[in-house]
């Protein structure tokens, strides 16, 4: 896969230089690192769709719900070194009554290829009352919105 394919793939993409002080003794990326990378694309994504991700706001009454994530999974198709730069696409793949399911991939820019994927499902919460929350329509069409963009 190209980098210019890979671009029209996902509606946001973050860029990501990896440091060195994130391998580990096998001399790549650790795999908790992920974990942080698909956290910056999420919230990338979340704050381009206008999704509350600030507590503080919740707490003052502005809007209780909220996104929190409900699971992840990664897979490691190839080993990153330093140097390189990670280019991480995220977008949503299923809309749910209660959330979503984001996706995620990491594009290498030395190896030229898709070095990780992964996903995660987040659930819409009431912070008040802890419990879940129906997607409202308007962040149902604000996700509409940003995911046709990469198809134009």
């Amino acid at each position: 896969m190209t980098f210019a394919d890979f671009k029209q793939q996902f509606p946001v993409i973050i860029d990501i230089p990896v440091a060195w002080g994130e391998m580990d003794a096998f001399q790549h990326v650790n795999n908790a690192v992920y974990a942080r990378y698909f956290e910056s694309a999420r919230i990338a994504f979340m704050q381009a769709i206008g999704l509350n991700i600030d507590l503080s706001k919740a707490q003052k009454g502005d809007n209780p719900v909220g996104p929190i994530l409900a699971d992840s999974y990664c897979r490691f198709r190839r080993p990153v070194t330093y140097p390189d730069t990670l280019h991480v696409g995220c977008r949503i793949s299923e809309l749910q009554e209660y959330g979503f399911v984001m996706e995620y991939q990491a594009y290498s820019e030395k190896q030229q290829t898709i070095a990780t994927i992964g996903h995660s499902r987040i659930v819409m919460l009431n912070y008040f009352t802890g419990e879940k929350a129906k997607l409202s329509p308007e962040l149902t069409s604000a996700i509409e919105q940003l995911e046709k963009q990469r198809n134009t």
